[in-house]
């Protein structure tokens, strides 16, 4: 069968048209934006790649248009496809419908943490063994690439709540039909396409809907938003986790998160001594703990596998450091992704100072939606410099304002590096908190570094 992908450089679609490459189809797609990383990963597995959406893309006419959820009406390739009358169907359908239905799969959602956990989920089953399948919208270090087949029953996937395509506006997870889900935790965000956090709590019921009752649910103890989803009906196990509560519990042994004692109902399982930090990577590992047994692994078997997790690029990823200045990389969309990483950070290296370089760049970043949450998520940060670019709605300096003198913005990234530039030195941490591309500018401040 020849696939053609619309929106075939995104993470999620990249994945797909990967997997659908390993099952022998034909596949090729286009998109607007063709540029390494994914052009490359997908160029070296045979699909051919277009850039921009004409007409004369889809002809002669594919077998099949496989539709990504940044498509719209309007778009030329997707007014052909519906004037044709082209066979056409969504990423997460057709992934649910030809890769998922004779799997174990194992979803993991939530607002945050998704990454990491499912990367981490996916590297545990395959330390003892169990060889799974995964989806992941990211590039996990232990595996190199974001999607594989695997030849055991499980498959671990990312389940996003975020819609499935223009035509189609549930969420993405209802077509993965999990026998085991994590619900690691739920705020209000994407304000682009939910109301409130009511909305999403309903997409999250659709997805406890469809877990068997053979299956397991494994949620967060502290989150009541998720407590929430529960009472509006259950009808799979649940086990809970948390730090000091649940049936799956962390007793902290480093304040900053890198080691942690493991219980399960009050048993102890063992201990994890890892690389990651923070409170909410104790709360992803117990997360992919508790999953991962509910699959049949043997979790103290599991233990040492986490010094071996290789974390998620962009994920807290140190890119250099120069002259005793640390830089990293993180994916940050939401104030308490940035509030909680900031934490751990804080915990591991005490007073040394921490500068924040900020872009406000997921829909809801940008929409404002979470402006007023913003200052004080930045409250472990010694400065912070905001990309405050022109076609911003909104007033950065709102936020600036409430950080005491602590906070400035700049118009452009080279603005942004330069500000950063003259502040920074030996000792400091600096992290660019972006779910963008950045302009690159985390290697262009390494590089900056060098050349002074």
């Amino acid at each position: 069968m020849r696939l053609h992908i619309l929106g075939i450089c995104g993470t999620f679609m990249g994945g797909v048209a990967a997997l659908a490459r390993e099952l022998g189809h034909a596949v090729e797609g286009s998109d607007a934006n063709v540029y390494p990383p994914m052009s490359t990963q997908l160029e070296a597995l045979g699909i051919g790649l277009m850039s921009g959406y004409t007409a004369e893309h889809l002809q002669p006419a594919p077998d099949l248009v496989v539709v990504g959820n940044a498509m719209t009406r309007g778009n030329p390739a997707v007014e052909y496809m519906l004037d044709e009358r082209l066979r056409y169907i969504s990423g997460p359908q057709w992934l649910g419908e030809t890769v998922l239905a004779d799997r174990d799969v194992l979803a993991v959602a939530g607002t945050h943490g998704k990454t990491t956990t499912t990367s981490l989920l996916a590297h545990l089953l395959e330390s003892v063994g169990m060889a799974p399948g995964f989806l992941v919208g990211g590039v996990p270090g232990n595996f190199g690439v974001s999607a594989r087949l695997g030849q055991g029953r499980p498959f671990v996937i990312e389940a996003d709540e975020y819609d499935t395509a223009f035509f189609d506006k549930r969420s993405k997870f209802v077509h993965y039909r999990p026998r085991i889900a994590i619900l690691n935790n739920l705020e209000y965000d994407h304000a682009d396409i939910f109301p409130d956090v009511a909305a999403i709590q309903r997409q999250f019921h659709h997805l406890v809907r469809t877990v068997p009752g053979n299956g397991r649910l494994i949620v967060n103890a502290h989150d009541e938003r998720v407590a929430e989803v529960l009472a509006m009906g259950c009808w799979t196990p649940v086990e809970s986790f948390g730090i000091g509560t649940g049936d799956w519990q962390a007793e902290l042994i480093e304040a900053d998160g890198s080691a942690f004692r493991v219980t399960r109902h009050g048993e102890e399982v063992g201990e994890v001594r890892w690389s990651l930090l923070g409170h909410h990577s104790v709360m992803n590992a117990l997360a992919a703990l508790a999953a991962a047994a509910a699959a049949g692994a043997d979790p103290q078997a599991l233990l040492p596998a986490f010094a071996g997790f290789e974390s998620v690029k962009r994920r807290m990823e140190l890119v250099g450091e120069v002259d005793g200045v640390r830089v990293y990389d993180d994916f940050a969309h939401h104030p308490t992704a940035i509030a909680t990483t900031l934490a751990g950070l804080r915990a591991k290296v005490g007073d040394a100072r921490i500068l924040v370089a900020l872009e406000p760049r997921s829909n809801s970043m940008r929409q404002g939606a979470h402006a007023e949450a913003l200052a004080p998520s930045l409250a472990d940060a010694d400065a912070v410099v905001f990309l405050h670019r022109p076609e911003l709605p909104w007033d950065a300096g709102r936020v600036t304002a409430a950080l005491g003198g602590r906070g400035t913005t700049a118009p452009t990234v080279d603005a942004l590096i330069g500000a950063l530039r003259a502040q920074a030195r030996a000792g400091d941490q600096v992290i660019f908190m972006s779910n963008g591309g950045f302009e690159a500018a985390p290697r262009r401040f390494v590089e900056s570094l060098r050349q002074a």
